[in-house]
This record gives structure tokens, C-alpha cells and sequence, in this order.
């Protein structure tokens, strides 16, 4: 089965109120179970946010690293699943549950290069 990469990405700012995220993360765990039954699930993680990051470059003899994040923009990488799919329509099934669950945020569902060994 191939592996994909579902991306949650979210608008920069602070993480809604508890009373808000609760509920979504309620839901997110519960999808992350119904996936793992499903043997679809891999992976998943939630990131630091972008002013965490460091960004390292090679160049000549040495590395560069520089403050993060890479990529300067009004939405950024938060989140990310990796699940195990026989084809893309499944694939897509999975990331638009991780989409209702995570609305309004959006999810891009994206194939590993190689095949995953399994």
C-alpha cells in the first residue's frame, strides 16, 4: 500500500480558547482511532509553531542555519498525518474526514515518491 501525507495547515496566531480546541481534539483522537483500526493510520503529529523553526542550508564547506520558518506566509504547516492507503481515492476519504473534523482549516493529501515497504 502506498503511504500519503495528509497536511493540516492553520492560519498564524494563537490556538482557539479551550472551550473551542477541545471538542475538535475529541474528534481528531477519534478519527485517529477509527484509522488505526482501519490499519490506515502511520503517523501523526502536531508542530511547534513556525517561529520554532530553523532552517539549515548548505553552502560551499559550511551550513547556514538561519531562524525559521522557511516559507513566510499567512497559513503554515501545524500538523501532519501519514496513513497507508490502497489508492488515492481512499486516501482522499481519510484526509476529507481529517477535513470536517479540522474545518475550516485545509488538508492536503499527498503520495509518498517511493512505495512503502510493507
Amino acid at each position: 500500500m502506498r503511504q500519503y501525507l495528509l497536511s493540516i495547515y492553520q492560519p498564524d496566531g494563537p490556538p482557539p480558547e479551550p472551550e473551542v480546541l477541545e471538542p475538535i481534539m475529541r474528534d481528531l483522537d477519534a478519527l485517529n482511532q477509527e484509522m488505526k483500526a482501519a490499519g490506515a493510520w502511520v503517523f501523526g503529529a502536531g508542530l511547534h509553531p513556525p517561529s520554532t523553526a530553523t532552517v539549515l542550508q548548505a553552502k560551499d564547506d559550511d551550513v547556514l542555519t538561519t531562524d525559521g520558518p522557511f516559507a513566510e506566509g499567512k497559513e503554515h504547516l501545524g500538523g501532519f498525518t501519514i496513513i497507508k492507503a490502497p489508492d488515492l481515492g481512499v486516501a482522499l476519504e481519510w484526509g476529507g474526514k481529517l477535513a470536517r473534523v479540522l474545518s475550516p482549516l485545509r488538508i492536503e493529501v499527498r503520495p509518498f515518491y517511493e512505495e512503502a515497504a510493507d
